[in-house]
């Protein structure tokens, strides 16, 4: 059989069979004319035949059985999309019965009992009450130091260093901006072109 003519839609039910029957493809002739079959040792012209037929039969049985496969899962699948279930709803319910299956299973109620005899351990409690207080210290702690922090900034504020410093800045920013205030519509040199490029830098 020409390859070219074989069914290779993957889907197909009949995918890679050879329709033909091998009493169907040609032997060669021989220099009489007579076209001889050349036989497997030990097997009659009678056998092969009998092989031959029953060899077509089981190819039939097999077609057969592909094609009634393929209607039942076509009536299957219609009875599920009247039932209202997806292939996702499916995939939720697997997924579910999986879990169930996980949470019934001898190592994870073993698992879970373990857990429980920690959980009610004393060396549990007192770990969690250690963490606990610990925990407890250190935010306290942290708002110690949050507070130290900003009644230091207060002070610095206060101090004549920073005075003088903020003094020093305001003189600074006076003579590079000059007098003007916020909202003056004084421009500076390089805002000489009204047209300016809206791009935010």
């Amino acid at each position: 059989m020409d390859s070219a003519s074989q069914d290779i839609n993957l889907n197909s039910p009949n995918k890679g069979l050879v329709s033909d029957s091998l009493s169907e493809v040609p032997a060669e002739t021989g220099a009489s004319g007579v076209t001889p079959v050349t036989l497997p040792p030990g097997l009659t012209e009678e056998e092969a035949e009998e092989l031959r037929t029953e060899l077509t039969k089981v190819e039939e049985e097999i077609q057969t059985l592909r094609q009634v496969l393929l209607a039942k899962e076509r009536h299957a699948s219609e009875l599920k999309r009247k039932l209202g279930l997806s292939p996702l709803t499916e995939l939720k319910q697997n997924i579910s019965k999986g879990w169930q299956d996980v949470q019934t299973s001898n190592a994870y109620l073993s698992a879970s009992s373990t857990l429980d005899d920690i959980t009610h351990s004393e060396v549990y409690k007192k770990t969690q009450e250690t963490l606990s207080q610990a925990g407890q210290k250190t935010s306290a702690a942290f708002t110690t130091v949050g507070s130290a922090i900003s009644r230091k900034l207060g002070d610095m504020r206060n101090s004549p260093t920073f005075k003088s410093f903020e003094d020093k800045v305001g003189n600074i920013k006076t003579k590079v901006v000059g007098g003007r205030t916020n909202g003056d519509g004084v421009q500076s040199p390089s805002e000489s072109n009204p047209v300016q490029d809206k791009a935010p830098f």
